[in-house]
């Protein structure tokens, strides 16, 4: 089960309303990369999760804060739209370049459909989507697709502040980046710690090492017309996971036969070499 206070986990309150800025900000609420995504993805990897102890405990901790991170945006935003235009016609924008200006930055959804709040979208209004979010159900994958969506959502974060001189906007954008801060280095602490516990392999699934090509397992295939790639740590040496062993491959040549799709079926009327005629006789036998 979930409680909740009234009170929010930071302070959400900006010097003044700003609802151009209220639309930028969506985009941590309900972007790709935004808090509801990170908020279900915990919540589902949490509520997958089939081994009760740390592991779990630490998932769903941080699910349940990550709720809090989206009640503050949304605060935030429906602080940010204080004021803004309610009543506008065309004739008002016409007649007034700084309300064009502000109407012109807003997303109409947040006053048509929310009233005057947060909607769950990003910053050009495309709804939010559950495809965004990662649910494996194995906690190495899971954990690195964590850490990716804690840089990400910090790296907007980033931008953002430098988009406000709002001083109670950027104190609690601080805050955030400072969350962000800690799930990054908390979920690379858990994946060192999945490793050292022996519960998953370094290369998710490790179950499968023998039946992979092992001689095709370490080589970086050299397909650009870069020159430094062979310079990095990737090109040689033993790989990450100590079972492996990196080499370059300057020269690379397919290994596949050549590409081709088999004949189509002529009713599907694709244009090919093999459906010439093919239609016509098809057809003739169905009637």
């Amino acid at each position: 089960m979930f409680t909740h206070t009234s009170r929010l986990q930071f302070e959400a309150k900006p010097e003044k309303p700003d609802p151009v800025y209220a639309r930028k900000l969506q985009e941590l609420i309900g972007g790709a990369w935004g808090e509801m995504t990170v908020t279900m993805q915990y919540l589902f990897q949490g509520w997958n999760c089939r081994m009760p102890g740390k592991y779990k405990d630490l998932i769903m901790d941080v699910a349940t804060e990550e709720i809090g991170h989206v009640e503050m945006l949304s605060v935030m935003v429906a602080r940010l739209l204080e004021g803004a235009p309610a009543e506008t016609t065309a004739a008002m924008v016409g007649a007034d370049p700084v309300l064009a200006a502000v109407v012109g930055g807003m997303d109409p959804q947040q006053a048509i459909v929310s009233g005057g709040g947060a909607t769950l979208s990003d910053s050009n209004g495309v709804p939010w989507n559950g495809r965004y979010i990662v649910a494996s159900g194995n906690l190495m994958a899971d954990f690195r697709t964590n850490v990716a969506a804690e840089a990400q959502g910090r790296l907007q974060t980033a931008r953002l502040y430098n988009m406000t001189d709002d001083p109670g906007v950027r104190d609690m954008l601080r805050f955030n980046l400072a969350r962000d801060t800690v799930h990054q280095n908390m979920w690379l602490a858990a994946i060192e710690e999945l490793q050292e516990d022996g519960l998953e392999g370094p290369v998710t699934p490790s179950a499968l090492f023998d039946e992979e090509h092992v001689e095709h397992a370490g080589t970086i295939w050299h397909l650009s017309d870069g020159t430094h790639g062979a310079e990095g740590r990737w090109a040689s040496g033993p790989a990450p996971d100590g079972t492996h062993e990196f080499s370059y491959l300057q020269d690379p040549q397919p290994l596949g036969d050549v590409a081709s799709a088999p004949k189509p079926d002529p009713l599907l009327y694709a244009t090919s070499p093999a459906n010439l005629g093919l239609i016509e006789k098809a057809i003739k036998k169905l009637t």
